[in-house]
């Protein structure tokens, strides 16, 4: 049950019963009424019957009515598959019938077929999309939304392309969860080529010593796969002896093939107007009377894993024979005479179970199976991430080991439930919201990517469009203001708007960072106070005018050292220029004869500042040093000074002075006091970072 629905993934049998186990346990399915009202819909991933196998017994003699689908190939070959599968178990081994020639028509007419990477709505709450899946022709992956929670059926696939049919492809759909098929759960197959070599070594040689080699396949995949394969074989090695396919079924399904090329590989594809790929030279139809025939042969011969039919007849006849050979080209069902032979325990046949065939033909057990192995398992897992893994599908021994690794590389919970066994999984919540236009506009400038298409025109609108809106990737959450109404209608809004919407004032937090600063070069004695620029002579004060010049030197160079690039001023030498100012002053000293030389010093100091525009104060210059700096590396933040302090948007810098104490020295301590609100906090991270540079480039030339 997914969101509330209940979906069936696939109508399969088990290969290996032949009574009342061989198909599932529909009475677990939870009833709201009958099977109609329960289902919701059924999708069927491929033709095989451990997929398909149940769908007639399940709609025609339990009384499903409802919705199902699967993909064009499937649909048109599945009831071959299916009457292949009657006429065996009816026809030739005389067991009780369990649904007709007619039921698995009429259960086709309830099918609706789909194309892949076509969306198929079922109500307002189901979506279902197919991906390809490889596997045989027609074959799907299914990835389900219901509501808000999402899952991917895999089915059967394989993640390698092999001669008539491609890789498996799917979107990297992230659902919460995965349900994937396991069957070789911990092999992995060494390479195609080695497989392929290894067959047609094995084949060959035991025609060429004048044995029947035996391939029991299933008509549909895996016959057209090794048929391509020895047709094209025993065209390059010019072999005579004759390969069989058993009449019939396989006939039909290699018509389908052709007219379904369009599924196919992309070399199948490109070849298929100068020749049909699966029109072969060197393989014809086997005929009965040919059982006993002398002679070498191929026959493949239907159904696979010997589990009845004409491959079981004919295993019989030929498996005492030393030089026959039987070539098992796959996975086989615990429960079947083909799983016995890969394993090798005594073959009891279940036609006379008092009877025990002894084998004594080759056994040669090849993986030409078109599941995946576990290494694509593993990588199909990594590229669709989804949340959470179900395994099914294989063998539990295997898959618990599997299990432990996907939970160790991956890292996400698994699970390898057994039949009737309920596993939860939780899915994601996602919340439909409306947007504002002006939230939406800031959250694209500031380049969040996020997965909102429609926008809202005005937030005081009585009629709005609803939007999905993942808050997961809105990189700032604190540029949106999520508020709820009484309708229980959830807005996300830009700070302004949220105000205006409340009708409430905006409250502001201001956050302070104090920064101390030591100026190098400059102690107690170069200034008893900031305004070490403005000490003019007082009452009482015997300095000279030279006297009055040299701490301005010390000054000059504290301050170009603060700023770490001696920019404050132009002139080379501040020594020589101050030395040549002081010549300059002396000059004029002497020539004045004032009374008063405390008032004549000061307008000589105040002309000299005027002219050279040099600060009144050492404070004075840090502010503009600290700002011609800001305003270089803000770029188009504006910035301007006010008093003691610099300004840019909500961030006040102000500059203070302090004495210190180190050791038996008067140190000279700047302080920066940063003060700033919310919305301006990265722009205070960015000065206080600047300012802290400064500091560091002042430590370093000290």
């Amino acid at each position: 049950m997914i969101g509330g629905k209940t979906i069936m993934f696939d109508c399969g049998m088990h290969m290996g019963y032949h009574d009342d186990r061989r198909f599932p346990d529909f009475s677990l399915i939870p009833k709201r009424g009958d099977y109609t009202q329960s289902i919701d819909c059924i999708i069927i991933t491929h033709f095989h019957l451990d997929h398909i196998g149940a769908l007639p017994y399940f709609t025609e003699i339990c009384g499903y009515e409802g919705p199902i689908f699967m993909t064009y190939p499937t649909k048109a070959l599945a009831p071959l598959m299916l009457e292949d599968y009657r006429r065996v178990m009816v026809d030739r081994r005389g067991q009780q019938e369990q649904f007709s020639v007619l039921q698995i028509h009429d259960s086709m007419k309830k099918v609706t077929a789909v194309d892949l990477k076509q969306t198929i709505s079922l109500g307002s709450d189901i979506q279902f999309r197919a991906y390809y899946a490889g596997h045989v022709l027609g074959a799907a992956m299914f990835h389900l939304k219901v509501g808000e929670s999402t899952v991917v059926y895999t089915g059967d696939y394989n993640m390698t392309p092999d001669r008539h049919l491609g890789a498996a492809q799917i979107d990297r759909l992230k659902p919460d969860l995965i349900i994937t098929e396991s069957t070789y759960a911990t092999t992995i197959r060494d390479s195609k080529h080695a497989r392929e070599r290894d067959f047609l070594q094995a084949v060959h040689k035991c025609v060429t010593n004048g044995g029947k080699v035996l391939i029991p396949v299933f008509a549909l995949g895996r016959a057209q796969e090794l048929c391509i394969l020895l047709d094209d074989y025993w065209e390059r090695m010019n072999l005579k002896a004759p390969i069989y396919f058993s009449a019939g079924l396989t006939m039909q399904a290699n018509v389908y093939y052709k007219l379904l090329i369009a599924w196919t590989n992309q070399k199948v594809k490109d070849t298929c107007i100068t020749r049909n790929t699966f029109d072969f030279k060197h393989v014809s139809v086997f005929d009965r009377s040919q059982l006993n025939a002398p002679g070498p042969c191929v026959l493949f011969a239907t159904p696979g894993m010997l589990s009845g039919g004409l491959s079981l007849e004919v295993f019989r006849l030929w498996a005492p024979f030393e030089q026959n050979m039987v070539v098992v080209p796959g996975y086989c069902v615990p429960g079947t005479v083909g799983y016995r032979l890969v394993t090798g325990k005594t073959v009891t046949l279940d036609a006379d179970k008092r009877i025990k065939l002894e084998v004594r033909c080759q056994i040669h057990h090849l993986s030409f199976s078109a599941h995946t192995d576990a290494k694509g398992i593993m990588d199909l897992l990594r590229h669709v991430s989804a949340r959470h893994v179900i395994l099914v599908h294989g063998e539990k021994p295997k898959m618990a080991l599997l299990r432990t690794r996907i939970i160790s590389e991956l890292g996400v919970p698994c699970f390898v439930p057994g039949n009737g066994e309920t596993v939860e999984v939780p899915s994601r919540l996602v919340l439909k919201v409306l947007a504002s236009e002006k939230f939406l506009t800031k959250s694209q400038s500031n380049s969040l990517q996020t997965s909102i298409k429609s926008k809202v025109d005005d937030v005081s609108a009585p009629k709005r469009h609803m939007e999905d809106v993942s808050l997961s990737s809105i990189h700032d959450i604190r540029s949106a203001i999520i508020i709820m109404d009484k309708e229980k209608t959830i807005q996300v809004l830009n700070p302004e708007e949220a105000l205006n919407v409340l009708n409430v004032s905006q409250h502001n937090f201001l956050y302070r960072c104090r920064l101390p600063l030591y100026i190098s070069g400059m102690n107690d004695k170069d200034f008893n106070a900031p305004e070490v620029f403005d000490r003019g002579p007082t009452e009482g004060n015997e300095i000279s005018g030279k006297e009055l010049m040299k701490p301005s030197k010390k000054c000059c160079r504290g301050i170009q050292e603060f700023s770490g690039f001696q920019q404050q001023y132009d002139l080379e030498d501040k020594d020589a220029e101050n030395e040549l100012i002081w010549a300059e002053r002396k000059e004029q000293e002497n020539e004045l004869e004032l009374e008063d030389k405390g008032a004549e010093n000061e307008r000589i100091w105040a002309e000299h500042k005027e002219q050279e525009g040099i600060p009144h104060s050492v404070l004075e210059a840090m502010v503009q040093t600290v700002y011609k700096h800001l305003v270089k590396q803000l770029g188009d933040i504006v910035c301007y000074k006010q008093d003691n302090c610099i300004v840019a948007n909500s961030v006040c810098i102000k500059i203070s002075s302090e004495k210190t104490q180190s050791g038996t020295e008067n140190k000279a301590q700047y302080i920066f006091t940063c003060t700033w609100s919310g919305q301006d906090e990265e722009l205070a991270r960015q000065i206080i970072s600047i300012l802290h540079m400064m500091q560091i480039a002042s430590q370093a030339s000290a």
